[in-house]
């Protein structure tokens, strides 16, 4: 889920903290009224994003579908770009901090990378069609937008990288370059937009197994 960066920086901070950097429309406070007409407008845009891409998609369009006004859209959204982020966000946010472990983990480096790699592989897949907008219309966010969104990437191999450097010095992977291999094996599920369909021959758990299954080659897994 837009994992493309495996260049040294500075750590991010806690998946805790991570933020989609921008406001919601008009809207002060929050209620579960509110709450249901949002996100009742993000699954119509889901679809529409998903059948026409970015471009194509107007926000007169999505007031039709909706049956509504656009002041009433404009109350929860600034414009249609805020509302193609407000549904890359939270795919993002899973997809990177899958690496994440509690500091009292003290499971071998091997058992961390298979179950990290594993939920990156699952939570793309149960965040089909908005995972993959990234991957579709990757110049439809703002330089704010991606700048934490690399930021999260970043975060990603933090964590991954010194586990499989770990798992090879335990005789558990097998691999040359750290960052090749990460980005190889991470870029796998990448490509899930360009022919994964929920309705499609394999079920999204068959999906799974059979990209881990991949990963884990890349990653030189030792049986």
């Amino acid at each position: 889920m837009g994992i493309t960066s495996a260049t040294p920086h500075k750590p991010a901070r806690a998946s805790s903290d991570a933020r989609l950097p921008r406001g919601n429309g008009r809207q002060r406070a929050a209620t579960a009224a509110t709450d249901m007409q949002r996100e009742r407008i993000l699954q119509v845009a889901t679809q529409l994003f998903a059948k026409q891409g970015y471009a194509n998609t107007t926000m007169a369009q999505l007031v039709r579908t909706l049956g509504v006004t656009k002041p009433f859209v404009y109350y929860y959204f600034r414009d249609k770009q805020e509302i193609f982020e407000a549904l890359s966000w939270p795919p993002a946010v899973e997809c990177l901090t899958s690496m994440d472990f509690a500091p009292d983990d003290i499971r071998p480096a091997r058992e961390k990378v298979l179950e990290g790699i594993e939920r990156l592989i699952r939570a793309t897949v149960a965040h089909h069609p908005a995972a993959f907008f990234p991957y579709r219309d990757p110049q439809a966010y703002r330089p704010e937008y991606r700048a934490a969104q690399t930021k999260l990437a970043h975060h990603f191999y933090d964590q991954l990288c010194p586990l499989l450097e770990q798992a090879r010095r335990d005789g558990d992977l097998d691999f040359d370059d750290t960052r090749i291999t990460a980005l190889a094996a991470c870029s796998l599920p990448g490509f899930l937009y360009t022919w994964y369909r929920p309705e499609g021959r394999m079920t999204p758990d068959e999906v799974v197994a059979a990209l881990l299954k991949l990963a884990l080659r890349v990653l030189g897994l030792r049986t």
